[in-house]
Formats: structure tokens, C-alpha cells, sequence
């Protein structure tokens, strides 16, 4: 590929290259201005290689929008696990039965009232797994409803259905305290 002359305007105090010709050569310095012999690629590189670079930190996930994603996948399955369970003990939780002793008849609406909250427990986390999985999808996932500073990761890790930073749900858990009197 031909050598293409590009004249580059140059500042400051540096010295220029010589200029070097057939006839004769001078090793005056030229002020501000000189032609320079380069490879038309070199600049087109610089120029060409910042915008892909700008172009690639958009397009590429950022560490926590990895994590997010996981946590994502983590919550649909245990929403499919949760879902699968509660529907196996509704088939096999038992109606009334009358037990001809008073005791075992008691054990048994106790065994079936226990199955009864832990399947209402269980309603309320799919409740908030599913408000997780939307706020995923609406992409304000992570972000504390109190003060609208980020939840770290490790945090959300841990307990991916939370809406409050650790601050903020400390704050709150102290306010409880106070109130119930202990």
C-alpha cells in the first residue's frame, strides 16, 4: 500500500523531526507546523477503534446486571419448586376427619392448621417473588423504596425479595422494636 502524506499540526515546546530531502539536509526545527510520512491505517485505527470500544461497554452486561439476571433465574425456579409443592399438599391435605379419641382428633386439626400457615407462608413468598421477577423486568430491581440508593449485591444475593437497603430495613427493624416496647 503507497505512503500517504498527512500534515499534522503540532504544539508546544518539542522539537520537530528533521526534514530530510534528496538535495540537502537541515536540522532547523520547524515551529508549529510539519509534514510527517505515516501509514493511512494508524489513524484510521485511533479513530475507528474508540467508538466499537464506546459501543462495546454499552452492549456488554455490567457485573451487576450479571447478578441481577442470575438472581432472576434463581427466583423462577424456586417459584416453579414453590408452585409444584403447594399443589401436591393441596391434593393430599386431608378434609375432616372424626377420630373416635378426642386427642388424636385434636392432633389432627393441629397437623392440618400447621400445613395451613406454612402454605399461606409459602402464598406470600410467591407473592413477593413475583413483585421481584416485575421489578426485574421493569428495571428497578435493586433499588431501595425508602431512599432510592442501590442494594448491594450480596445483600440481594441472599434475599432477593427484599425492597430496602440494609440501612433502611436496620432503620426499620429498630422502629419496631421501639414500638412493641422492647
Amino acid at each position: 500500500m503507497p505512503k500517504k502524506k498527512v500534515t499534522k499540526v503540532k504544539t508546544g515546546s518539542r522539537p520537530a523531526k528533521k526534514n530530510i530531502s534528496k538535495k540537502k539536509e537541515t536540522n532547523k526545527i520547524k515551529p508549529k507546523k510539519m509534514i510527517v510520512k505515516t501509514k493511512p491505517s494508524k489513524t484510521k485505527k485511533t479513530v475507528k477503534t474508540k467508538p466499537k470500544d464506546e459501543k462495546a461497554k454499552k452492549a456488554s452486561p455490567s457485573q451487576r446486571d450479571k447478578t441481577i439476571m442470575e438472581i432472576k433465574k434463581n427466583l423462577l425456579s424456586q417459584r416453579e419448586i414453590l408452585l409444584k409443592e403447594a399443589e401436591e399438599a393441596l391434593s393430599s391435605l386431608p378434609g375432616e376427619i372424626n377420630f373416635p379419641d378426642m386427642g388424636d382428633q385434636a392432633t389432627a386439626e393441629t397437623d392440618r392448621n400447621f400445613m395451613l400457615r406454612l402454605r399461606d407462608r409459602e402464598r406470600l413468598l410467591l407473592k413477593k417473588i413475583d413483585e421481584a421477577i416485575e421489578r426485574i423486568d421493569n428495571r428497578i430491581f435493586g433499588i431501595c423504596e425508602e431512599c432510592g440508593n442501590e442494594i448491594g449485591s450480596k445483600r440481594l444475593e441472599a434475599r432477593p425479595v427484599t425492597t430496602l437497603c440494609i440501612e433502611c430495613k436496620t432503620r426499620q427493624e429498630e422502629e419496631e422494636r421501639i414500638t412493641e416496647g422492647g
